[in-house]
C-alpha cells in the first residue's frame, strides 16, 4: 500500500465508477445526452471513464481547459463560458481545427468577435447562447434571449445550434435547498425558451441544462436535450446537506494528520485554506452548513476555520478525543476548487490506495 502523505486526496475508485454509472443510466433513461463538466475532477483519464460509461462529450469553462483535454485524445469539448479576448479566441480556433468544438456565448460582441476570427481563418465554430434564468452570473437576460439570438444568426462563421444555463439551486428567484423544484422550474424556463426560438425561426437542437443537484430533475422534461452535472463523479458536504446523494456516494475524501492538540476542545489538522476550498462558508443558507467539511466518522468535531497551513477543529464535549499523529478523513463543502489545490489524487480500492492521477487541468485559468 502506497503511504501517503498528507494533506492528500483520496478518492474511493469503485464509488466513483458507480456514481458514473448512475448518472450516465439517468441520462439514457430519459433519452437526453450527458455532457458532464471536468472542473471537478480535471484529470483526462476520469473524462474518459465518464466517456467510456456513457457521456457524449464533456464540459469545460476555459480554453485552457480545453486543450488539455483535447491533447488527451477528448474530441467534444463545450467551452461553457464566454471566450474573450484576440490571444484565447485564436487558441479556441486552433482547437476546432482538432475536435467538435462548441462554444459558449452571452453578447453580441463576444459573437462578432468569434464571427470575424472564424471568418479569417476560413470556420465555422458552433456556438450556445447562455441565458440568465436567475443566477444572475453570465448569460444574456432571459427576456432578451430571442433579440440577441436572432442579431447571432446573422452573422457569418458562427453557428448558433442550442442554448444553455446554469442556475444552480435557485427556485423563483431566490436559493432554495429544494433541488427537484429547482430543477423543473430551470428545465421549463429553458424549454420554453427554445419554442420561442423556434416560432422565430431558429434552429435550436440543444437545450441545456443542469448541476449536479437539478440535472436528473431537469432530464425528465420533454423538450429538455442535455444534462451538465460535475460534483456528481465525487459528491462533497454540500450535496450530502442538500440531499442529492448518500454517504455512501461520496467519493472523495481530504486525509489530514492531526499536529498539535493545545487544549481539549481544539485540535490542528495540517490541512488549511492551502488544502481545502472556502467558497462555501458554513452558516449560510439555504443550506447552513456545519463547518467547512464533514469529519467521517467523528460526531463533535468542526472544521471551524482556516489559516494557510492550519485546519482548526473545534471539539464538542462528549467527543472523541484526538491525539497528535491521528489521521482523519473529511468530505469537503465544496470538491470541485478543492481538487485544484492538489497537485494529484490518490485513488483506493478495497481500502488500499493502488495509484496516483495527476490533476492535468489544475490552474487552466485562462
Amino acid at each position: 500500500m502506497m503511504e501517503l502523505e498528507t494533506p492528500c486526496v483520496v478518492v474511493d475508485e469503485e464509488i466513483m465508477m458507480n456514481n458514473l454509472r448512475r448518472m450516465a443510466a439517468i441520462a439514457k433513461k430519459h433519452g437526453v445526452k450527458l455532457r458532464p463538466h471536468t472542473k471537478t475532477h480535471k484529470n483526462g483519464e476520469i473524462a474518459k471513464a465518464q466517456l467510456a460509461e456513457g457521456a457524449d462529450g464533456i464540459t469545460v469553462a476555459k480554453v485552457s481547459e480545453a486543450e488539455v483535454m483535447a491533447a488527451q485524445g477528448i474530441q467534444d469539448i463545450f467551452i461553457a463560458y464566454p471566450i474573450i479576448g484576440t490571444n484565447k479566441i485564436k487558441r479556441m480556433l486552433d482547437l476546432n481545427e482538432k475536435c467538435r468544438l462548441v462554444v459558449g456565448v452571452d453578447s453580441l460582441a463576444g459573437a462578432q468577435a468569434l464571427s470575424a476570427a472564424a471568418l479569417a481563418r476560413g470556420q465555422t465554430v458552433e456556438v450556445r447562447l447562455e441565458v440568465d434564468t436567475g443566477l444572475r452570473r453570465t448569460g444574456v437576460p432571459y427576456d432578451r434571449a430571442v433579440a440577441l439570438a436572432a442579431e447571432m444568426v446573422k452573422l457569418p462563421g458562427i453557428k448558433l445550434t442550442g442554448i444553455f444555463t446554469f442556475r444552480g439551486l435557485i427556485c423563483q428567484g431566490k436559493p432554495t435547498a429544494d433541488y427537484e423544484k429547482a430543477g423543473l422550474e430551470e428545465a421549463q424556463l429553458m424549454v420554453d425558451l427554445s419554442r420561442k426560438l423556434q416560432e422565430a425561426g431558429m434552429d435550436i437542437e440543444d437545450v441545456s441544462v443542469g448541476s449536479t443537484p437539478t440535472g436528473a430533475v431537469a432530464a425528465q422534461v420533454p423538450g429538455i436535450t442535455e444534462i451538465r452535472p460535475g460534483t456528481y463523479v465525487f459528491y462533497d458536504a454540500y450535496q450530502l446537506a442538500v440531499g442529492v446523494c448518500s454517504p455512501a456516494d461520496v467519493a472523495a475524501r481530504v486525509l489530514v494528520t492531526v499536529v498539535s492538540t493545545p487544549a481539549r476542545d481544539l485540535a490542528v489538522i495540517d490541512g488549511g485554506s492551502k488544502t481545502f476550498a472556502t467558497d462555501l462558508a458554513p452558516g449560510k443558507g439555504p443550506v447552513f452548513l456545519e463547518g467547512y467539511g464533514k469529519v467521517v466518522g467523528h460526531e463533535g468535531l468542526v472544521l471551524e476555520r482556516f489559516s494557510e497551513e492550519h485546519g482548526i477543529l473545534r471539539i464538542e464535549p462528549g467527543a472523541q478525543e484526538l491525539r497528535i499523529g491521528d489521521r482523519l478523513e473529511i468530505i469537503p463543502n465544496h470538491i470541485c476548487p478543492t481538487i485544484n489545490l492538489h497537485n494529484k489524487i490518490y485513488l483506493r480500492r478495497q481500502g488500499k490506495v493502488v495509484r496516483e492521477l495527476t490533476v492535468d487541468g489544475r490552474g487552466m485559468v485562462y
